[in-house]
């Protein structure tokens, strides 16, 4: 059984002619109705008769043709308009002569090429078909010809007002998704440059350190090792920041698994850094982006400590509340350092201070008063960027 919903889709895939083409039967149908023959338009007040022959052309011509209003707009208009005629000077009046009005309207709302020559050989057209009322001497005063044509150029405007609207929404849609696709950009571009800075200046410390442990292999050996895991690790974050380039990636995936903070100061321990870790309270069962941008607030502090304060020591206190996490990342020292990345890409404590305020959140980072740098951040729980 062939649900609703299922009924909407498969009819949402067909085209746009078959479509609306049961309207333009049913109009066909209702012009052969008895009781509603000569119901239709009536602009010239030519004498009513029977149908015939052109009555049936009349009729195909102005209700099948709307089977086309959207696909090709101006066929359509064409062949509604010349059924039209036939109607009105044959005095068929039929209830198919509504397909005008409509017809106007797609016009106005789908055709995208020639619309100003469409109006003038329309405008022509009804110049014309007026001419041939008046010499048949219908009697039809001229400001019905001249109020009925006013009226079809307010359908007409109509459907280019649609339009407008039509274009207007796609460009509003068009810049959301720019904005979107830049703020993505902008979001992955800090995940890049805080995986990238700090196991990259891990590995540089480490490596620095092992040029001098040359007499000693077994320290040396060590140190190759922290090396070598510092770049799987690496490898590991940056397979998955591209991870959240696929599409089917899910939002929870984004959080980092739980002890990575631990693992993150211990590849700074590793790297000459002594570090003090303290984490206090129970992890919200959902935190939204709060994790990850804890994570990044001391995964950033502890980079700077490294390429800035190295080897003084450093405390890293995490609380998670009801409410929110407070991160503090302190190192002793003077704290001249730089508080960004060198080069002045701006990405460093400034991209996290952007991160923080995005969610709501409370950051500062700056010189101790007995010396040294701190960082400090608290972030509601539960927040989505």
């Amino acid at each position: 059984m062939i649900r609703p919903r299922g009924l909407r889709q498969v009819w949402g895939r067909l085209h746009v002619t078959v479509r609306d083409l049961p309207f333009a039967v049913l109009l066909c149908v209702l012009a052969f109705v008895p009781s509603l023959r000569g119901s239709g338009t009536d602009i010239g007040a030519v004498a009513e008769r029977p149908y015939d022959v052109l009555a049936v052309v009349a009729i195909g011509l102005q209700g099948l043709s709307l089977a086309l209003r959207r696909q090709w707009p101006a066929v359509c208009l064409t062949l509604v308009a010349a059924g039209f005629v036939l109607d009105q000077l044959h005095g068929y009046h039929t209830v198919a002569s509504t397909a005008l009005p409509l017809a106007l309207l797609s016009a106005g709302a789908h055709l995208e090429r020639y619309r100003r020559t469409t109006v003038a050989v329309g405008s022509l057209a009804y110049a014309l078909f007026v001419a041939e009322l008046v010499r048949r001497g219908t009697g039809e005063p001229p400001a019905e010809f001249v109020s009925f044509y006013v009226a079809m150029c307010l359908l007409w405007g109509g459907g280019a007002w649609l339009r407008s609207t039509r274009i207007a929404e796609a460009e509003r849609r068009h810049q959301v998704a720019e904005q979107t696709r830049a703020a993505e950009r902008a979001r992955i571009a800090r995940e890049l440059h805080d995986v990238v800075t700090h196991h990259v200046t891990a590995m540089v410390v480490q490596a620095e350190a092992a040029r001098y442990l040359t007499a000693a292999p077994e320290r040396l050996d060590e140190a190759l090792t922290a090396v070598t895991d510092t770049g799987r690790r690496a490898v590991a974050d940056l397979r998955h920041l591209l991870d959240l380039l696929n599409p089917d990636h899910g939002e929870g995936s984004r959080t980092p698994p739980v002890g990575r903070l631990l693992t993150l100061v211990e590849q700074t321990r590793r790297a000459g850094q002594p570090v003090e870790f303290t984490e206090t309270g129970t992890p919200a069962a959902s935190t939204g982006s709060a994790d990850l941008v804890a994570y990044r607030v001391v995964q950033e502090a502890l980079t700077n400590a490294l390429k800035y304060a190295h080897g003084r020591a450093t405390s890293v206190l995490v609380r998670h509340g009801e409410r929110d996490i407070t991160v503090e990342v302190g190192t002793d020292g003077p704290g001249t350092g730089p508080v960004t990345s060198p080069g002045g890409s701006g990405r460093g404590l400034a991209g996290l201070r952007e991160r923080v305020d995005v969610l709501g959140g409370e950051f500062e980072a700056g010189p101790r008063p007995g010396g040294g740098f701190a960082v400090r951040a608290r972030i509601p729980a539960g927040s989505r960027p």
